[in-house]
């Protein structure tokens, strides 16, 4: 069975702070990892414009938050996103599970066939990577029945919370 690896960033008036959560394919964590506040500067802004979100929630915290991990995934899942474009620094695949009250749109970002589902999930891949759609459903249909996609995730922000109360997510710079 796989590992599975649940990435949300959060974005906040102090900036983005993500999580990650690496669990079993029954959803019992085995590593989680948090970040501190990524605040982008006004030079970031300008220069990376319309990419910004997705350099930060992909390429600074997500990156940074699946290499320190030491346990490794064989799946990348994320509600954010702009950090679907993690896929093209990692060779596994990452997978956008949209919020259930949210409809899955089918935004130029992601299109391709149609979403997968794993009981009311809805999942998309990345549209550079077509040849992920195969491995996806593969896990996907071997989990079926043993773990609810967005339930981690409210696991993984409750956990924020609980570290911000201890004063961990503090930015110190």
């Amino acid at each position: 069975m796989s590992n599975l690896g649940f990435l949300t960033v959060l974005h906040e008036p102090s900036g983005y702070l993500g999580g990650y959560l690496v669990t079993n394919p029954w959803g019992r964590p085995l590593e989680f990892r948090l970040t501190t506040a990524v605040q982008p500067n006004r030079v970031q802004q300008i220069l990376y414009a319309g990419t910004l979100q997705a350099y930060v929630c992909a390429d600074l915290i997500g990156k940074t938050l699946v290499e320190k991990t030491a346990v490794p995934v064989q799946l990348v899942l994320t509600d954010c996103e702009a950090a679907l474009d993690l896929r093209l620094l990692l060779s596994v695949p990452v997978v956008w599970v949209p919020p259930l009250e949210k409809p899955a749109a089918v935004p130029a970002l992601v299109r391709q066939e149609g979403p997968m589902r794993l009981g009311r999930a809805n999942v998309r891949t990345h549209p550079r990577f077509p040849a992920d759609a195969g491995t996806v459903r593969e896990v996907l249909e071997r989990l079926n029945g043993f773990i609810d996609l967005n339930e981690p995730f409210l696991r993984i922000r409750e956990a924020v919370a609980e570290a911000r109360k201890m004063g961990v997510t503090r930015n110190s710079g």
